[in-house]
């Protein structure tokens, strides 16, 4: 498979480099369209067989009759502007290759595409694309999980962690927004008459930062906050964002709680809180993990590392609905969203041997374990 692997690289690279170059922002429609097109076509050819077209500039792959087993997952959209080409051109020198989203994620795809062609037998697999992701996958996110639903895992090709590793974990997320509202009356003259919302803000801020809890790896963040309309007036009414990242759903679910049940500190003052849970928490499978350090020792690489990060994926959403997920199945390289964003070429074999190895072993049923003696069976 490793052989295999190297000999595409060729064809993989130009693959790569068609996908870079054609830039698909995920707030542009036209352009995340056109994108979508480029990749239908480019999997046609790689996969033999076309695939169906969704909504939100979605792709999916399904191959066999009977039910899906592996999911593999990936995201066509990027964060970088039409025009970014200019001055971040798409360059492969020195074997290390650069041009927006070749990290995040377009080198994935590729990998994804390439690693199941290589299957001698494709039943019970799944590539979906969406193209919404850096937006939060609004459009695709009941897709995503309806599509993992039932499935053996989910196998999530956005980019490694340093130095290669798997993303075992992902913190879940939680967004709020806290809105205090007062009485407004003129800050000199009788500010006794007002009910200062910027007051009972801050007593707020100081109830959610509390909700944090370093030991179990929880942050809750007071972010944006607005207050007010005048300097001299007793502001009536404010509001704040939190941003909650969670590693368990127990205290995704305590958190949350906790942010319904805040009380005003002022006399008159009313509270009113939205939001709660975005994603849910990418906890770790440690029998999928190790399924990929077997599948690569096979392939004779070195065993991949295993990270928790707190960034947030769709695969936080196949992990929610109960799906097994291994997330980080990408590229090896850096700098996502940044400017130094690149990929090692010379790992993009091995990833992808790495990729179509593990993908064929979940397409394995387990064997049964063989019964114990034991009177009466």
């Amino acid at each position: 498979m490793l052989n295999r692997m190297h000999e595409r690289l060729p064809r993989m690279l130009a693959d790569l480099e068609d996908l870079i170059r054609c830039e698909s922002p995920s707030g542009d429609p036209a352009a995340v369209a056109h994108s979508a097109d480029l990749l239908a076509a480019l999997g046609s050819r790689v996969l033999g067989v076309a695939p169906e077209r969704l909504p939100h500039g979605a792709l999916r792959w399904r191959f066999g009759d009977g039910p899906a087993r592996v999911l593999i997952l990936g995201h066509h959209d990027t964060v970088w502007p039409i025009g970014s080409l200019e001055t971040h051109p798409f360059r492969h020198e020195g074997g290390v290759l650069r041009g927006p989203g070749c990290f995040d994620m377009k080198a994935g795809l590729v990998q994804a595409l390439h690693a199941v062609a290589e299957l001698p037998d494709r039943s019970g697999v799944t590539i979906l694309v969406t193209g919404d992701e850096e937006l939060g996958s609004p459009g695709s996110r009941g897709l995503i999980e309806a599509e993992a639903a039932g499935c053996a895992a989910a196998l999530v090709l956005e980019a490694s962690a340093d130095g290669g590793a798997l993303k075992t974990e992902r913190k879940g997320v939680s967004l709020y927004r806290v809105r205090a509202e007062g009485r407004a009356a003129h800050a000199g003259l009788e500010p006794e008459k007002g009910i200062n919302a910027s007051v009972e803000l801050a007593h707020q801020i100081l109830a959610v930062r509390a909700l944090a809890d370093d030991q179990a790896g929880t942050t809750v963040v007071p972010t944006r906050m607005i207050s007010g309309t005048t300097t001299n007036t007793v502001p009536a009414a404010g509001d704040f964002a939190v941003d909650v990242r969670i590693r368990t759903l127990d205290e995704q679910q305590r958190v949350d709680a906790a942010m319904h049940r805040l009380e005003p500190a002022l006399p008159g003052a009313r509270l009113i809180i939205e939001g709660g849970p975005n994603r849910p928490p990418l906890e770790k499978h440690e029998a999928l993990y190790e399924q990929a350090v077997a599948a690569a020792r096979r392939l004779g690489l070195p065993p991949p590392g295993q990270a928790a990060v707190g960034g947030a994926s769709d695969g936080n959403f196949t992990a929610g609905v109960g799906t097994p997920t291994l997330d980080g199945l990408g590229a090896v390289g850096g700098g996502a969203h940044a400017d130094d964003e690149h990929v090692i070429v010379a790992e993009l074999p091995g990833r992808t041997a790495l990729l179509a190895t593990l993908t064929a072993d979940l397409l394995t049923p387990l064997p049964r374990p063989a019964r114990a003696a034991y009177p009466g069976w």
